[in-house]
């Protein structure tokens, strides 16, 4: 019988690093899976909580918060998505007509709906769904702030439109978002990804498939011997 470890994922979907970083370690798990059954729940983090409905172009934001020139930016996304295309989440634009500006969206929605999956299906379907998210910002370049594309995600993912559709009005959902994200802040979670694993070990930042392996296999024998 396979070894269980319960891992949650602190991420944003505007995060490059998280797209990396999940599709290393969804990798990880799908090539441990005989020896140690991983269960996966998506957590919200915001890395741009007060961004406004207009969202902002990624290359002016990134340059004043980093203090770089707009080419030195566009040279650090391109390292990004090469190491992208090379784990197997390619980053270029996938979609039809000209490539769109890549914006920064405000993701509060998106963290409310991937709460609310958690609520109404298997585990397995939020991770699908997260990635479909990460693929729709990414690769589609779309606005993951809008509500009915992501009831379009939602939908395509096998999930009831209109109950969706009912979550995203739940101020209640909202709250549960924001007390999670003053979790992850009480327990130093600062940057994403960030990898706990059965509540209480971290992993930080994207990684190898084999660094991940390595990493489940020791910490569930640790469990197991618990």
């Amino acid at each position: 019988m396979a070894d269980e470890l319960q891992v949650d994922v602190w991420s944003d979907v505007v995060c490059p690093w998280c797209a990396i970083g999940s599709t290393q370690f969804l990798q990880a798990v799908e090539d441990l899976k005989e020896d140690v059954d991983v269960t996966i729940r998506y957590m919200p983090f915001e890395l741009n909580p007060e961004m406004g409905p207009e969202g902002h172009n990624q290359v002016d934001l990134l340059a004043k918060a980093y203090g770089k020139t707009p080419a030195e930016v566009l040279a650090m996304r391109r390292n990004v998505e090469a190491t992208g295309e090379a784990v197997g989440f390619p980053m270029s634009y996938q979609g039809e007509g000209e490539e769109p500006v890549l914006m920064v969206w405000n993701t509060h929605e998106a963290h409310k709906l991937l709460r609310w999956a958690l609520t109404v299906a298997e585990l397995e379907a939020q991770v699908r769904l997260k990635m479909a998210l990460f693929r729709a910002y990414f690769q589609q370049r779309q606005n993951i702030s809008d509500r009915e594309l992501l009831l379009d995600i939602a939908e395509t993912e096998g999930f009831d439109r209109a109950a969706a559709a009912a979550a995203l009005e739940d101020e209640a959902l909202s709250t549960a978002v924001r007390m999670e994200e003053q979790r992850a802040l009480q327990n130093q979670i600062t940057s994403v990804p960030t990898f706990v694993v059965a509540g209480k070990y971290i992993l930080q930042g994207a990684a190898e498939p084999e660094n991940y392996k390595q990493a489940l296999i020791k910490l569930a024998s640790m469990e197991a011997m618990a």
